[in-house]
């Protein structure tokens, strides 16, 4: 079977990841390419019989001129034909409604020869604007295949396939001459370097430090050659650029048989002027959020405790049915512990994508972000930091990813330090179960949940951290840059809700195989660790018990769960706890806790699938469901529970601001290239972190 590879490229806000995803279905997995964190979504489809595609979703452009990081991928993926992403065939999305700014980069690509499809996409609302275009003339002015598709209900979708299955020829077309007096360099750049295009050669000599393919002896030829010649990048890109949206201005005036009149976003219009209002916008924004995390209590309950109660089952029956010894130990109070302490959080994870992805199909995320704009440049961000910010709170690592938009040094360092403090979906966990422990499941005026007014009041805790922190290094970090925020507000439309379906589908998958796998990890050597320890403190274990016991200290029937808990105590675990034990006994917390601050290091999420673990080492009755555990627990010096209002949010406030992620660090020591900041920004979020739990536990103790 023929594979072909075929690049889908467009502007942001196109409809591109509605047309990958129509295309691609469930057969798309996400990951990174090759050398650097920039996400990367392909998907596999088959056109025909005889031939298969991979379709490679790139990240959104307006042209090979890149301003980031995201961009500077894209740009090299068609500028090396060696590539492994170089595609066979090119869809281009363009917005039907906005042609202008979408053919940009299609003249670009006309111009390296590549075999390229004009997709037009929103042709609903191109036709609810008014607009008319012919497009069999753009199609033959244009010499490629145009198809007209709406993305959102599959409009289309078959008869690109056709087109992607059959010849696609390369466009004769050629829009950007090149002046005289670089034509030499180009035409040595061309053969020295084997390239297909001149214009594939004339973007070698405007991007020699952008291509990072090119080996230094490559740059040192195109840098003799450009000083040779006077040729300097970016000489040329002004006047290139005029003469791209010359060539499109004369295109659209005679393709387009009738332009779009403004009446069509009036309704868009009218909604703004409330959603973006300097009072009612915010209003609006908050009861949202209110809305948001209710739910995620509400309506996550249910299912929460059928998921909780089921692995405290299995982990019965499988005691009840496999013969006593190690292993079998392990599986029943290590792994089936661990995996539940995984798949009880879906639903709630579940509930915050599928709300964050309808507010992005509205339109309204874009809205967010314009209006918090005037409230970030208080406090030394840009309008730019507002993405990366909301895109925290479901996970900081792709969150500071998205900080290489912002072009100004200053705003996005501010951007990337204060970015962990907004609270992720990986705190989530933790959120969930200690405010199920200790904030009563009762209602406000018999409809607002106060568990969920307390989670909201953890995030918004988390976001006043941030934009505070965010002062401070505003007066730290000295810069005379001004940046601008310069943005398109998508029209409002209904969410389609395949989208939304895949999009809580993909990032479950993500939380169950990527954080499952580091917390079973985790839970199993655990369970090793609170299960051995030295020999000889192991041995004892009977005699001190047995002890205890003739001396009247405790009774006989509780001599099975003492042994338990004096073993554990005891353990490998045990010893690790108690030895930072003296460090944490102020903030309320005991050594248990401790194991669970150590290993939720790796991954914030870890504490619960610890806890559970631990507990279910130390106890020898029928295992009860996570919560049911942690309420149960004993403080040994006051004989009350140990998960008191004080202890319960002292490790709230801890968790809010702790840095508690290594992939966190390792990649704001990427994004920073040294380990200066993510030193700093661990030393501090730490102190603030242990200062906060400590004034609470004393505060409510």
């Amino acid at each position: 079977m023929k594979r072909l590879k075929v690049a889908l490229a467009g502007k942001p806000n196109s409809g591109k990841s509605s047309l990958f995803n129509q295309l691609t279905g469930l057969n798309q997995k996400t990951g990174n390419f090759p050398g650097v964190t920039v996400d990367k979504k392909t998907g596999i489809i088959r056109l025909d019989e005889n031939i298969q595609a991979e379709i490679i979703d790139l990240p959104g452009i307006y042209s090979l001129y890149p301003r980031s990081l995201d961009e500077k991928i894209v740009a090299e993926i068609f500028s090396d034909r060696r590539n492994n992403y170089f595609p066979n065939k090119v869809i281009l999305v363009a917005d039907a409604t906005n042609l202008q700014s979408s053919l940009l980069l299609l003249t670009q690509l006309i111009d390296l020869r590549l075999p390229t499809v004009l997709v037009l996409n929103m042709v609903d609302l191109a036709a609810k604007s008014g607009q008319n275009i012919d497009v069999i003339k753009l199609s033959q002015h244009l010499d490629l295949p145009v198809v007209l598709v709406n993305a959102r209900t599959g409009q289309g979708i078959q008869e690109l396939k056709k087109v992607l299955a059959g010849n696609i020829p390369v466009s004769r077309q050629k829009i950007y001459t090149l002046e005289k007096e670089i034509t030499p360099a180009v035409d040595e750049t061309k053969q020295h370097f084997k390239l297909e295009s001149n214009y594939e050669a004339y973007q070698y000599l405007q991007q020699v430090e952008n291509l990072s393919f090119l080996r230094e002896e490559d740059k040192v030829f195109i840098g003799s050659l450009a000083a040779q010649y006077e040729f300097f990048p970016g000489k040329y890109q002004g006047a290139e650029t005029i003469i791209r949206y010359q060539y499109i201005q004369d295109l659209l005036s005679k393709v387009v048989l009738k332009t779009a009149d403004t009446e069509w976003k009036r309704f868009s219009y009218r909604i703004d002027k409330v959603l973006t209002h300097k009072v009612w916008g915010y209003l609006i924004f908050f009861s949202i959020l209110f809305l948001i995390f209710q739910s995620i209590f509400a309506w996550a309950q249910a299912p929460m405790d059928f998921i909780d109660s089921t692995f405290a089952n299995l982990s019965n029956l499988l005691r009840d049915v496999f013969p006593e010894g190690p292993f079998f130990d392990l599986i029943t109070q290590g792994i089936i512990p661990g995996i539940g302490g995984i798949l009880i959080f879906v639903p709630q994870i579940a509930i915050l994508f599928a709300f964050i992805a309808v507010l992005e199909e509205t339109g309204y995320m874009s809205r967010v972000v314009f209006l918090m704009d005037k409230i970030m440049r208080k406090f030394g961000m840009s309008g730019k930091s507002v993405v990366p910010l909301i895109s925290g709170w479901a996970c900081a690592i792709p969150a500071i990813m998205a900080t290489r938009t912002i072009e100004n040094w200053k705003d996005r360092l501010i951007t990337i330090f204060v970015t962990p403090l907004m609270s992720c979906s990986a705190r989530l966990p933790v959120y969930a179960i200690l405010v199920a422990l200790i904030i009563p499941d009762d209602k406000l005026l018999g409809f607002f949940n106060f568990q969920g007014i307390a989670l909201m009041g953890l995030y918004l805790l988390g976001f006043l951290a941030a934009i505070v922190s965010a002062m401070v290094m505003k007066w730290i970090v000295k810069s005379n840059e001004r940046s601008y925020l310069i943005m398109e507000l998508p029209t409002y439309r209904m969410p389609k809700w395949s989208n939304v379906g895949l999009t809580i589908l993909s990032k479950t998958r993500t939380f169950v195989f990527e954080a499952g796998k580091i917390i079973l990890a985790v839970s199993i050597v655990l369970w090793v660790l609170a299960s051995y320890g030295p020999a000889q403190q192991m041995n004892q274990a009977e005699n001190a018990i047995d002890a205890r016991i003739n001396n009247n200290e405790v009774a006989a029937d509780q001599r099975e769960s003492l042994l338990m808990a004096y073993r554990l105590e005891h353990s490998y675990a045990g010893i690790i706890g108690k030895a930072i034990e003296p460090v944490i006994a102020p903030l309320g917390y005991d050594w248990k806790i401790g194991i669970a601050l150590i290993t939720s290091f790796a991954a914030r999420e870890v504490f619960v699938g610890t806890m559970a673990t631990i507990y279910s080492v130390g106890n020898t009755e029928d295992q009860t469901t996570i919560k049911s555990r942690l309420k149960a627990e004993i403080n040994p010096d006051t004989g009350g529970p140990r998960f008191t209002t004080a202890t319960g949010l002292s490790l709230l406030v801890f968790y809010t601001f702790a840095m508690q992620c290594m992939s966190t660090l390792a990649v704001v020591k990427r994004e920073t290239n040294g380990w200066k900041w993510p030193m700093i920004q661990l030393a501090y979020m730490t102190a603030l972190a242990y200062v906060s739990a400590f004034i609470v536990y004393q505060l409510f103790s």
